[in-house]
């Protein structure tokens, strides 16, 4: 017990251990729906740009279950982690929604595709922190930002107009703030597809839909 404690001492001290924020939201995204062992949920974590070490994951989840943040349930030889039902209730803002459809998409247009639907919903740029939220990594967002074919740049206005608008999280004025340089039919199409996943996912369409319809792939993509 007092192992756990030392360990839900590092989870809650965010200045000292600053990506424990970004990383319990990127659990929380990753055990969506769904339960992981240790292994599990560190690959997925490395997968998004987050490596790690085993044994620090491992009392991180630990304080994360003692906090009823997560269940553990012991599936010998392993124990699995899944999301608290509290938990899974706040999941569902616009962030979880995109980044539970994000998956479907080429990982070549994950950032700009996640960054023109945010940024048509909310009517401004969008912030790093967003992007984690969205499920998608530092490194990835790093990595996509040098790369020959981005089409993001920084937000021609002061970052500091758009974030003190912004209640429900905490968004430094120094944060940077990203809005798309140019849009092509990839991005479009790829978006529309997101943003009409989420409204029949938002809305009860019984009754609207003729049983008589064809299906094909696409519906499903």
């Amino acid at each position: 017990m007092e192992e756990t404690g030392k360990y839900i001492r590092f989870v809650i001290n965010y200045d000292t251990i600053i990506m424990s924020d970004n990383i319990y939201l990127l659990i929380n995204d990753i055990l969506k729906g769904r339960q992981l062992s240790i292994s599990g949920v560190t690959r997925e974590l490395k997968d998004k740009g987050v490596d790690e070490h085993r044994l620090v994951m491992t009392g991180y989840l630990r304080a994360l279950k003692d906090l009823r943040k997560l269940n553990e349930v012991e599936i010998p030889p392993s124990k699995v982690y899944s999301l608290a039902e509290t938990e899974q209730a706040d999941t569902e803002d616009i962030y979880s929604l995109i980044a539970e459809n994000i998956r479907s998409v080429d990982s070549a247009y994950m950032v700009p595709v996640a960054a023109y639907v945010l940024s048509r919903t909310v009517e401004r740029p969008v912030f790093k922190e967003e992007f984690v939220r969205m499920g998608i990594g530092p490194k990835s967002l790093t990595d996509y930002l040098a790369s020959l074919d981005c089409v993001l740049k920084p937000a021609e206005k002061s970052p500091k107009e758009y974030a003190t608008g912004i209640t429900k999280l905490k968004i430094s004025s120094a944060e940077p703030a990203y809005e798309l340089e140019k849009i092509n039919e990839v991005i479009l199409k790829h978006s529309n597809c997101i943003l009409l996943k989420i409204l029949r996912n938002s809305v009860d369409l019984t009754g609207l839909i003729p049983k008589t319809k064809s299906t094909s792939l696409e519906d499903f993509s």
